[in-house]
């Protein structure tokens, strides 16, 4: 799997545990290990710039996702994944300092990045929640992977509760 974390944002963030969290999330949605997923980390000007550019809405916000060849999960255990790019995630780590204080489980904005990676990549392969079926789908997925995640890292302590929307 290739991954490449990019950090231009001016924070120091944990930038090993969005590679592995990211890792571990395309290993569990039986994404093609040859496959190629960016992750960059940017500040909340340049965040806002792309909201607006892309979603035509003011301010910054958490979590964007820009997919690529739109590869999806195999249907079935026996289907061979393709292999391709993903596309990019792009992660604002001022606006997740401040969700992950503002959350029910107060966390850490490391805490709340590796959610938002989680989120970002699943919207890479095909998710969304726009519906509440769609919500119901998605942020349970997003759930599974992170708690499994915490739990194979030997993480104690509740896991962010989801704060995207």
């Amino acid at each position: 799997m290739s991954i490449d974390v990019n950090n231009e944002s001016g924070t120091e963030v944990d930038e090993q545990a969005i590679l592995d969290i990211a890792r571990y999330a395309l290993a569990r949605m039986r994404i093609h290990p040859l496959s190629e997923l960016s992750v960059i980390v940017v500040d909340a000007d340049a965040m806002e710039q792309l909201h607006i550019q892309w979603m035509d809405l003011p301010g910054p916000t958490d979590v964007m996702s820009f997919p690529m060849d739109e590869l999806r999960p195999p249907a079935k255990d026996d289907e061979e994944p393709p292999q391709g790019l993903l596309g990019d995630i792009v992660l604002c780590p001022e606006v997740a300092k401040k969700q992950g204080e503002e959350a029910p489980t107060q966390h850490s904005m490391d805490e709340e990045l590796q959610l938002l990676a989680v989120h970002g990549l699943l919207h890479l392969l095909g998710y969304d929640h726009e519906e509440p079926d769609e919500k119901a789908e998605m942020f349970g997925l997003q759930a599974a992977i992170v708690d499994g995640w915490r739990a194979e890292k030997g993480l104690t302590g509740p896991s962010p509760a989801p704060t995207v929307s």
